[in-house]
């Protein structure tokens, strides 16, 4: 297997044009024939609606990752036309993933604001409709692969990652939602094993190892050891990678990032307040018990005044260079095994590392 490297040093970004292209053909081949249909007609209308609104206005790296891991898998002259379309389309299916996810989660975690527009579940006369519109967001992922992937032999194993995949993010949500449920949380049962666990299948199943692994399966790569060192560093990865979240969530500019952060109100079990427990006094403790997770600005402004007391963006700071440096060793460490190619990996780190938003 060709590792492709030193021609490129972002692939995956160098298609950003070419991929968001894609978006309109694939909405149009999911609505074209319904809204022929006068009995589905307004069903297809407003699936046209959901899809626009909440698909396509994120930063897109997770789908883009599909066709940046493929450049580094084959030799630029073995991607032929229908394998990038194809790769793209995957890459798309990704970020369904994501759009029936957060339309999910901002109705159950009650944001406000996503990807710089309000929450789908806010807009007018829509509410708890958005429940059943991320059902359509998910069910429209399988109608894609069986249009343009079921001929192809890699077929079902994308099509058991995907169902694999939905049920390890949902079960993560539901370590989140019982670890800071609604009433009645206990701070103190933040532990740095509860949020690693909520981290690994909340986000870095689907966030990482996902778009790596449908383009291993588009070239042929579907051994054991193989995709087992991939997800050892991507899951690695996606757990920096939520860090940083939280930490943006805290500390970011909502013009930049496109947000408003609401760990604290929302009293999510994020590594800001994990790390804060690891470093309290017993006075700062009570404090931070009496304050976190209540919706009111004058409590959110004392914790982040702990925090400040804490020096916890200075831990923050100190620990991504060394995460970092740790997620270097476990590429090399796992790849030696393996003919993956190791630029694949530090591509992608590259491009979190320090990231704003």
């Amino acid at each position: 297997m060709a590792e492709g490297e030193g021609k490129c040093k972002y692939y995956a970004e160098s298609y950003r044009e070419k991929f968001m292209s894609v978006f309109p053909e694939l909405v149009k081949q999911l609505t074209d024939e319904g809204l022929q249909n006068n009995e589905i007609r307004d069903g297809i209308k407003h699936l046209k609606q959901v899809l626009e609104y909440n698909v396509p206005k994120g930063k897109c790296n997770r789908g883009l990752m599909v066709i940046g891991s493929l450049c580094h898998l084959v030799t630029q002259d073995r991607i032929t036309p229908d394998m990038e379309k194809k790769s793209l389309i995957l890459g798309w299916c990704v970020e369904w993933l994501q759009g029936f996810f957060l339309v999910a989660d901002d109705v159950m975690d009650q944001s406000k604001t996503r990807r710089g527009q309000p929450c789908w579940y806010t807009k007018e006369k829509i509410g708890l409709m958005a429940i059943n519109d991320s059902f359509l967001i998910e069910g429209t992922i399988y109608c894609l692969l069986r249009k343009y992937f079921r001929s192809e032999p890699y077929y079902i194993s994308i099509m058991e990652l995907f169902h694999e995949i939905t049920y390890q993010t949902e079960v993560g949500q539901s370590l989140d939602m019982l670890t800071s449920p609604s009433e009645g949380v206990d701070v103190s049962t933040f532990t740095i094993d509860r949020y690693k666990a909520i981290v690994k299948y909340k986000t870095a199943f689907y966030s990482f190892y996902l778009p790596v692994a449908l383009a291993m399966y588009m070239v042929g790569i579907s051994d054991e050891v193989s995709h087992k060192a991939a997800k050892s560093i991507l899951l690695q990865m996606g757990e920096y990678f939520q860090i940083q979240d939280d930490y943006i969530d805290c500390y970011g500019d909502p013009s930049v990032t496109g947000k408003i952060g609401t760990d604290i109100e929302e009293c999510k079990c994020g590594w800001l307040v994990v790390q804060a427990l690891d470093r309290v006094t017993p006075q700062q403790r009570e404090m931070l018990k009496l304050n976190y997770g209540k919706n009111d600005p004058e409590c959110v402004k004392k914790v982040k005044q702990l925090y400040n007391e804490l020096q916890l963006q200075q831990v923050y700071i100190d620990y991504e260079e060394q995460s970092y440096q740790d997620l270097m060793i476990t590429i090399d460490k796992e790849l030696q095994q393996t003919n993956l190619p190791k630029q694949l990996f530090v591509e992608f780190a590259d491009r979190i590392y320090k990231r704003k938003k």
